[in-house]
């Protein structure tokens, strides 16, 4: 199990440095659904937790349909920087990022200094902004890269470091505008509501105001910074990594994770099924969960908490004139009225409760 030391660390962490933990762990990649007027400020707060929670590298892509293949490529790929942050410079974001609506209207970048004779390699993480909006050529790009850690352009082909991180953040719940095989890669998703936190974010603007206070700068202005020591490191990353996979299901577990799939399978309210690749993730989700509480083996907890972070963004509601039991001769309006107002979320609560999964004691 891990130490103490780190458990206490882990537990002070926010939902999003969380999630951004856990796909770390498993070597995954998520999506962040938000409202529209917090968009750009969750983007802002998941660069900050790259930066000084993980001490890794990152950059944010605004998507949208006019950017191209190859301009996305360009925009993640650093000019031989390294994974971490050691001794870095960056561009202060307070011209950036306000405390209420953020206008970008441009793709945007962390700072690199473009030195002669370095390689390029792409950044370590990589937070796509909108990326539902783009073409398909650009998201067959992510995917490639999510899938291989390669990426071609009309001049070269790029390859990625050991494990790379593909945030998504999008507007609202839905993510049928992704492509299928995006969907279904991506490992979790995360809905962050209007009034939760930003801390990194605030605590960041408030030490640019304190810092504007006494000094004005220009919006170019390079704030250097000392050597980041971030809160889990790489090496505390791959201990949880070692637990994870050593973590133990028993039978009972491991039945009620399959009952789980069942009921979805079997709910009439899904459309299209569980796929195969969505339950091998449901129970690497609950193994890398078990360490994180300080286990080394999964509850039937763990399991109803990974059940909804694997298939919120997976279930698909089935039209009323596709329901089964219009088969049988139900009336279409009566089916309509039943499957109003059911989502995801609805059919995850059913099958995890008390009509649903029977959970071992």
């Amino acid at each position: 199990m891990a130490d103490e030391d780190i458990i206490k660390r882990i537990q002070s962490l926010s939902d999003l440095e969380l999630a951004v933990l856990i796909c770390l762990i498993a070597h995954e990649h998520c999506v962040i659904n938000t409202a529209l007027v917090c968009l750009d400020n969750v983007a802002c707060e998941l660069e900050l937790i790259a930066t000084k929670v993980f001490g890794l590298r990152s950059v944010v892509v605004e998507c949208s349909r006019n950017i191209t293949a190859d301009e996305f490529v360009n925009l993640i790929i650093s000019s031989g920087a390294s994974d971490t942050w050691s001794n870095s410079q960056f561009v202060t974001r307070q011209d950036r990022y306000s405390r209420n609506s953020i206008p970008l209207t441009t793709h945007y970048r962390l700072f690199y200094s473009h030195q002669k004779g370095k390689k390029p390699s792409i950044v370590k993480v990589i937070i796509a902004k909108n990326l539902n909006r783009a073409s398909q050529n650009v998201q067959l790009q992510a995917l490639e890269l999510m899938r291989t850690g390669i990426v071609t352009s009309k001049t070269s082909v790029n390859h990625a470091s050991r494990q790379i991180l593909f945030v998504l953040v999008q507007e609202g719940r839905d993510c049928s505008s992704l492509m299928k095989h995006i969907n279904d890669y991506i490992f979790i998703s995360h809905l962050h509501h209007v009034e939760d936190e930003l801390l990194n974010l605030e605590e960041s603007l408030k030490n640019e105001d304190s810092s504007s206070s006494v000094t004005k700068r220009g919006p170019t202005h390079l704030i250097s910074e000392e050597t980041i020591t971030p809160i889990i490191s790489t090496q505390e990353i791959e201990h949880l990594i070692d637990l994870s996979n050593t973590a133990v299901i028993n039978v009972e577990v491991k039945r009620y994770q399959m009952s789980i799939i069942s009921f979805l399978r079997l709910h009439r309210a899904v459309a299209g099924g569980i796929t195969a690749s969505a339950t091998r993730k449901f129970e690497k989700l609950a193994k890398c969960l078990a360490p994180l509480h300080n286990l080394n083996y999964v509850t039937p907890a763990l399991v109803a908490l990974a059940a909804k972070k694997i298939y919120s963004h997976r279930i698909r509601i089935v039209k009323p004139e596709e329901e089964r039991s219009m088969q049988w001769g139900s009336d279409i309006e009566a089916v309509t009225a039943l499957l109003e107002g059911i989502g995801a979320e609805e059919i995850l609560e059913e099958v995890l409760g008390s009509s649903g999964a029977e959970a071992p004691l």
